[in-house]
């Protein structure tokens, strides 16, 4: 495993670029709601089939769950500034493509090309651990994180008053001009990060995840159709299991893969990922139905007889609880640790939701459980890039981010087919008009609860984080004459984590800084949380050796030009060289 940095930023980042990537995270999600006031009248609107109609939508899933890993990986390569204006930009063309036909055919292009924009939070994340202060880290990832959410909750009673007084293009046209202004911003604004990962593009790696993710999300999103023990749904089903083994047997494989499944395997990073679409799974359950319960009409007994614009507006304050809720989760995650908060975020969400079983027979209860399922699922969302972070290299953060955000993408996934399956299956026909029921409602909400259930037995498996890694207090050892009498007053230098096998901290490891005459040039005992950090007397070759008890040795020559860089030293590995030049 090789990291590298190269490229210094051409200027320093500003105040300005997290509410610029905040911004952005939020033009992406708006794709993904955009049409949710006018899903009834597509099949009207492309003169197709309601069957035909649903590639609209789920074209723009599958573009974007292939995309996402994707663009994380060729972010760490190239540069995830670059690749972020590029996944804006096949948004905005996507869009424009969009905003000009009424052909079927013509739509699920446009709409594919919008699914591109999905990496876009990813490589946004990965920007701010390579530019930000530690101080500024964990707020600014869990905004980002939480924009997801964010978009959606704005967009629908934004969509909703354009829907209902425009031509439905002008919905397309207003994405295409957001886009362009998220891009305008991210030039002006946002520096390109410094910090590159070593090796080519996986091209047969992405050609295998592509593959084996379309193979899999497609009967999920048209189970339904054609049903779920057809021999189309099946099959897909069995070619993904088929696909998606022989490309990891091949990731193994490779010296430089899209994916570091080694890595991946980690309990931090895969109990984080299977928490992760456990979240998914219980923040779309309540976008699915909160708005159709407030648009049902009065006479059915049970619906809330809202317009389209009123049910957006009260749906609204789950995205804007989930951008409040940042900053608190950046005190707790400073005081407990990202894992707390996870776990915490998914207790209010189980709260919201059973709650929510007996709040149904008003408006202004669908208030209250928006706010508090947004409060819930923020502090979740913003947990999740942090605890990833925490666990991998600098260099593998746009692609572990990427893997991270497809995990939720799959929850939402999974969670659109069951929860429409559910309330297809309890519906009354009324005149050959399927009308949802308060039990199809009530069902939802407790698969929504399960799922939550079992992400709460997941996060407590996570590693224990004594401390937040966006964070960490360091205080450096006096042993074997340090040189420093507190870590955290290092202004240049090497800092970093000591992780073993697992991927779990290292605490108590001794790592010492050898020069190139082989003299010790400073030494420190890793923090139970596993960081460290050296100061270097001079820019120039050096040799960073960690030890710890139980653990074999590592040494990694490390190259300082000047600033202070991280390196990561993973006693599972051999020796590896660590280039760090400014």
């Amino acid at each position: 495993m090789t990291h590298t940095t190269t490229d210094r930023p051409t200027r320093q980042a500003s105040g300005a670029v997290v509410p610029v990537l905040a911004f952005a995270g939020i033009v992406v999600a708006v794709m993904q709601t955009l049409l949710v006031p006018v899903i009834k009248d597509l099949p009207q609107l492309l003169d197709t089939a309601p069957s035909n109609a649903t590639w609209v939508l789920t074209s723009t899933l599958l573009s974007g769950a292939v995309a996402t890993p994707i663009m994380g990986r060729l972010g760490d390569l190239y540069g995830k500034r670059r690749m972020l204006i590029l996944s804006l930009s096949v948004m905005v063309v996507g869009a424009l493509v969009s905003a000009l036909t009424s052909d079927l055919l013509t739509m699920i292009v446009g709409r594919t090309l919008q699914g591109f924009a999905m990496g876009a939070i990813p490589l946004g994340i990965g920007l701010m651990r390579d530019m930000l202060p530690r101080e500024k880290l964990g707020s600014a990832m869990a905004l980002m994180s939480s924009s997801i959410g964010v978009g959606g909750g704005l967009a629908l009673p934004a969509a909703a008053l354009v829907a209902q007084h425009a031509d439905w293009h002008a919905l397309f046209y207003g994405a295409a001009g957001i886009g362009a202004l998220a891009i305008a911003l991210t030039l002006l604004v946002v520096p390109e990060s410094p910090a590159r990962a070593e090796g080519t593009f996986d091209v047969l790696g992405a050609i295998g995840l592509s593959t084996g993710l379309v193979l899999f999300l497609l009967p999920i999103t048209k189970g339904s159709d054609w049903g779920w023990t057809s021999g189309t749904t099946l099959g897909l089903f069995g070619a993904a299991a088929v696909v998606l083994l022989l490309w990891g047997v091949m990731e193994l494989r490779v010296k430089a893969p899209l994916v570091d499944l080694r890595t991946t395997a980690r309990p931090a990073v895969l109990f984080t990922n299977l928490a992760s679409i456990m979240v998914g799974v219980s923040f779309y359950v309540v976008s699915l139905v909160l708005p159709q319960l407030l648009q049902l009409p009065k006479a059915t007994g049970y619906g809330l007889g809202q317009s389209m614009v009123v049910a957006g507006l009260l749906v609204a304050p789950l995205g804007l609880t989930m951008m409040v809720t940042a900053p608190v989760y950046a005190r707790l995650s400073a005081k407990y640790g990202p894992k707390v908060t996870l776990i915490l975020g998914l207790l209010i969400i189980a709260i919201g939701y059973g709650a929510g079983l007996g709040l149904m027979s008003a408006a202004w209860q669908s208030l209250v459980i928006a706010v508090m399922l947004g409060a819930g699922i923020g502090l979740a969302y913003s947990s999740l890039p942090a605890l990833i972070v925490g666990a991998v290299p600098a260099s593998e953060t746009g692609a572990a981010n990427g893997l991270n955000t497809l995990m939720r993408s799959i929850g939402t996934s999974v969670s659109s087919a069951v929860i429409g399956m559910v309330l297809a299956n309890t519906a009354n026909n009324v005149n050959g008009v399927a009308i949802p029921t308060m039990h199809g409602f009530r069902v939802s909400f407790l698969i929504a609860t399960a799922a939550v259930a079992v992400g709460l037995v997941l996060a407590l498996c996570l590693p224990k984080q004594q401390r937040p890694a966006t964070a960490p207090q360091l205080r450096a050892s006096s042993e074997e004459d340090a040189g420093l009498e507190h870590a955290e007053e290092v202004l240049r230098g090497f800092r970093g984590r000591v992780l073993d096998a697992d991927g779990a901290p290292v605490g108590r490891a001794k790592v010492t800084l050898i020069d190139r005459r082989g003299r010790q040039a400073g030494a420190t005992l890793s923090q139970e949380d596993g960081s460290y950090a050296l100061a270097v007397p001079a820019q120039g070759a050096y040799v960073l050796a960690a030890k710890a008890a139980g653990h074999g040795p590592l040494a990694s020559s490390a190259t300082h030009g000047g600033e202070e860089r991280p390196v990561d030293l993973d006693l599972a590995l051999p020796s590896e060289t660590v280039a760090t030049t400014a």
